[in-house]
């Protein structure tokens, strides 16, 4: 049985095992309640875009270690196998030592690919459907109802996700927002 080839790390693995992008993807305990937070935001004259839902391991696993060599080429050679991901992440020059320039554009290509702004996961709370990554935008006051049905005027600063007023709303839906990842919500704010 001849061994698989590896293919180079670079821009190309972004386009595999892809993001469901959708919140019928995401886990039942999750599901209805970002539906809803979503549906009242829209509602209330927000822009929300979802731009990442149910995210495969193998993506997590190409999104963790692309950011890692981005950031820092020590232990390239080391980074363990992922069944079913046959990347190779260490480029090598004409002799065969390791390029680690080379790996590191690549690694930084990917990030660039994915959007990455914030370190990702490895075990993402995006893998197992507990987390939406979506930006959000007003202009004047937000009129939001709470899920118990409560009208909300928001008119606070900043008309984005990291609104504190809005973050209680979400929280109220069970859809906590991530201290400092822009985009990020879960069912407990990780």
């Amino acid at each position: 049985m001849a061994a698989s080839v590896k293919k180079l790390s670079g821009t190309d693995w972004v386009k595999f095992f892809p993001d469901a992008g959708t919140t019928a993807a995401l886990a039942d305990a999750f599901r209805p309640g970002c539906e809803n937070f979503i549906a009242a935001m829209r509602a209330g004259g927000a822009v929300v875009t979802i731009s990442s839902t149910r995210r495969p391991t193998e993506r997590a696993y190409l999104m963790f270690y692309c950011w890692k060599i981005h950031l820092n080429t020590d232990g390239l050679a080391t980074i363990p196998a992922k069944p079913g991901v046959d990347i190779d992440w260490v480029h090598r020059k004409p002799d065969g030592s390791i390029d680690l320039a080379k790996s590191q554009q690549a690694a930084t290509a990917m990030v660039n690919g994915y959007g990455i702004a914030f370190p990702p996961a490895l075990n993402s709370r995006h893998v197992v459907g507990l987390a939406i990554d979506m930006s959000i935008a007003w202009t004047g006051a937000l009129s939001i109802r709470t899920q118990a049905g409560a009208a909300t005027q928001i008119s606070s600063m900043p008309r984005d996700g990291f609104n504190l007023d809005l973050r209680k709303v979400g929280k109220d839906y069970g859809v906590i927002k991530h201290p400092s990842d822009a985009p990020h919500w879960s069912t407990d704010g990780k």
